[in-house]
């Protein structure tokens, strides 16, 4: 991913106000060429969430929220992006506003990703999960190609009526 600077990152914003994109907490330190997108937790207010991500020529960005762990009896599950089995406590159902009319509307999408936003350093396995991971056979490239696709399908659909 190509470095952003502050400013960028708070006009991608798609699914919320100019006013909202302004207060948030932007990350310092990024290391750029090993993330497929920039997502992060708001250290003020944990619940919030942001990606922020080339797509189709431009960036995007979303601003979402993090529901409240689940209580449930399954002990684990799989990341929606990067295909990473955790602990059902490191794993959080992100929601967002979509963008354009359905948006204004209420209309809100979600998917259960890694709470930590950290799906680019599992793909390139800077570091590991917790639990044991099934063997995969993929290469590298495979890996990335296939988180891409999945956080922009997520995004397309966060899109389709704007």
């Amino acid at each position: 991913m190509q470095p952003l600077e502050v400013d960028q990152i708070r006009a991608s914003f798609v699914n919320c106000s100019r006013g909202e994109a302004k207060t948030v907490t932007v990350p310092g330190e990024v290391p750029w060429a090993d993330r497929d997108f920039l997502g992060w937790r708001d250290p003020k207010a944990p619940a919030r969430a942001y990606l922020v991500l080339p797509y189709e020529g431009e960036v995007i960005g979303l601003a979402l929220r993090a529901a409240p762990p689940a209580r449930s009896r399954v002990s684990s599950n799989m990341c929606a992006f990067c295909s990473t089995t955790h602990r059902v406590s490191d794993i959080s159902l992100f929601s967002g506003r979509r963008a354009g009319k359905l948006g204004r509307e209420g209309n809100t999408l979600g998917t259960y990703i890694c709470a930590n936003l950290a799906c680019s350093r599992y793909v390139r396995r800077e570091i590991q999960p917790e639990i044991p991971q099934p063997n995969e056979w993929l290469t590298l490239e495979e890996r990335i190609e296939r988180l891409e696709d999945k956080v922009h399908r997520f995004v397309a659909r966060v899109l389709e009526s704007r």
